[in-house]
């Protein structure tokens, strides 16, 4: 199991849903940062589960606990920063019927092909969405680190069971459109329960996902997330560009099935003419004045928003009785899931989208800097 990821900054995340405990360790940190717990636990609260009426009722504290890599001033040292969350709420028996009939659309069967009946099956092993939360502390600290070079990240929920919210203003680079991109990223950050721009739209999707959820069932959704103030010049195309390092980590996040960088697929329906992002000048820097790329050229920054869009699945685990095999018989079964699960995995995957994409960033920033800036060869 390939459980690291980055180049200079590397993260590898361990730990099962009802282990003992799960956690991450971080290497290559910039030394001498001095890290904010308070807001790193804040950040990590946001995909806790058990705190709202639409997320599963499994209740954790998520209190973490760092192990490593924080000397007495609470400032990063430069060895590896290590921090744990226990597990404090499973319900392991849950999922004894599970071990022998695997969830449609859920990674049961491919693990047990893999690894047979030694795949640890309660609460999914090391494919569920509690590994998420370690890459919620390793991504909270690339993004600290990331606000100390003027760079912002934010996601919210583009559509959730077919209900759209207002986008981000991403689709244009201009003085204008990057304030009101400013003012949706402080209205997303100022303490809201659901992560939508349009607080109506929100309702309606609490609505949608509370409708079912008592029907035994559960919806998708689709999660848009920007970047801002990267400067034009990183990424190590062919194969180590923005969207490639992208689209690697964001598949890693359970549910994601599908990804768009600017346009994505509506640039297949038009004109060069139309889809091209001229440029322009502003403050003697040259940048597109439209984003229709995503913020990306050749796998290397534009200077543009990083934007994109990623497709996430409805929740496997549901109520309504499903098709399946018995892995033990060989035979037809029938599989009603029961336990604790979320009607719709997507608003609690918001802040880790957000964490997976800083830690992207800030580690292509390191290993392949551009000639100038805050974190170019010159400047280190």
């Amino acid at each position: 199991m390939s459980s690291s990821l980055g180049t200079t900054l590397t993260v590898t995340v361990f730990g099962q849903s009802h282990s003992p405990a799960i956690g991450c360790t971080v290497e290559g940190v910039p030394s001498g940062f001095k890290v904010d717990l308070d807001a790193l636990q804040a950040f990590l609260d946001r995909r806790a589960p058990g705190r709202t009426p639409w997320s599963t009722p499994r209740k954790e504290p998520d209190a973490i606990k760092v192990l490593s890599g924080l000397n007495y001033k609470g400032e990063t040292c430069g060895a590896p920063f290590t921090a744990v969350i226990e597990n404090t709420n499973t319900r392991s028996a849950d999922y004894d019927d599970i071990a022998r009939i695997p969830r449609p659309g859920h990674a049961d069967f491919t693990a047990w092909a893999k690894w047979g009946p030694a795949h640890d099956v309660r609460g999914g092993g090391a494919f569920s969405g509690r590994l998420t939360a370690p890459l919620c502390i390793a991504g909270g600290l690339a993004l600290q680190l990331l606000a100390t070079r003027g760079v912002r990240i934010g996601a919210h929920l583009d559509e959730v069971a077919g209900i759209g919210d207002d986008p981000f203003f991403a689709s244009v680079n201009t003085p204008q459109a990057r304030a009101l991109l400013a003012r949706q990223l402080d209205d997303l950050a100022d303490g809201r329960s659901f992560p939508t721009i349009n607080e109506e739209a929100g309702q309606r999707m609490v609505d949608a996902i509370l409708e079912a959820q008592a029907a035994g069932d559960s919806v998708g959704a689709v999660i848009e997330c920007v970047a801002c103030g990267l400067p034009a010049g990183i990424g190590a195309p062919p194969f180590d560009g923005i969207e490639n390092s992208l689209a690697r980590a964001l598949f890693g996040i359970p549910a994601v099935k599908g990804l768009e960088f600017g346009a994505g697929f509506e640039a297949a329906r038009l004109r060069g003419s139309e889809n091209n992002d001229p440029y322009q000048v502003e403050d003697g820097q040259i940048s597109p004045r439209t984003n229709n790329a995503g913020g990306a050229l050749g796998g290397i920054t534009s200077g543009a928003p990083i934007s994109f869009r990623l497709a996430i699945k409805p929740t496997p685990s549901i109520a309504l009785e499903q098709d399946s095999v018995n892995l033990v018989t060989g035979k037809p079964a029938k599989l009603a899931v029961t336990g604790r699960h979320d009607p719709c995995v997507a608003p609690r995957a918001v802040p880790v989208v957000e964490a997976v994409c800083a830690l992207v960033l800030l580690d292509s920033w390191l290993s392949w800097p551009p000639e100038i800036g805050p974190f170019s060869k010159r400047a280190l």
